[in-house]
């Protein structure tokens, strides 16, 4: 697998579209991991991880399984990719630092409905990564709002929530198929990477 920090020039009008909308910004990611506009793209994972639209920048993290082909985007300023090794970074009975932007749901009668309230937001963040080899020793709640975003012919709205913390491994391989494949739903949307980092 692949990490990948792209720091975005966010004063040029293709980069303030695609950062306006998750939907604009996946379309674009696309293009880096298809080979034409037939071809279906391989699989990645993204985050927003910083945007600062006083000083013009923004940053994006794409976790991907090959390497992306940024030469077409006009708006990337730097690219900083390395491998990750998920056998060599998860451990299990180890300690990382995590961050998480995801999208909390429950889903009753076939319908699935966001998460807004913190207490339940973090009862979701608990059994996701309970179901998925670790348990959580410490974590914050930080940013939670409702994205309204736009798709072609419709308007989508999805609850967004970003978690800071310290968790525990007690099943290394489970944890690695959650950070290899996200968490929760709206992936494409940009939610669902698992950030890790040793203590």
């Amino acid at each position: 697998m692949y990490l990948t920090q792209l720091t975005l020039d966010a004063r040029l009008a293709a980069a303030r579209r695609d950062l306006a909308n998750a939907y604009d910004m996946h379309r674009s990611l696309c293009r880096a991991f298809a080979a034409d506009g037939h071809t279906k793209p391989a699989r990645f994972l993204w985050r927003l991880e910083r945007h600062d639209a006083a000083q013009g920048e923004a940053m994006v993290l794409v976790q991907s399984e090959l390497p992306g082909n940024w030469q077409s985007f006009g708006y990337v300023q730097t690219i900083a990719c390395k491998p990750l090794s998920l056998e060599a970074l998860v451990q299990t009975d180890k300690r990382y630092f995590f961050r998480l932007l995801a999208n909390p749901t429950v889903t009753k009668e076939g319908k699935r409905y966001g998460l807004q309230a913190e207490e339940a937001q973090l009862a979701w963040l608990a059994r996701q990564l309970e179901k998925s080899g670790a348990m959580i020793q410490h974590v914050q709640r930080g940013m939670s709002q409702q994205w309204r975003l736009r798709k072609p012919g419709s308007l989508m709205t999805l609850q967004a929530a970003r978690f800071d913390g310290v968790l525990a491994v007690d099943d290394a391989q489970k944890l690695r198929l959650a950070v290899a494949s996200g968490l929760g739903h709206a992936k494409a949307m940009g939610l669902g990477l698992l950030s890790l980092a040793p203590l």
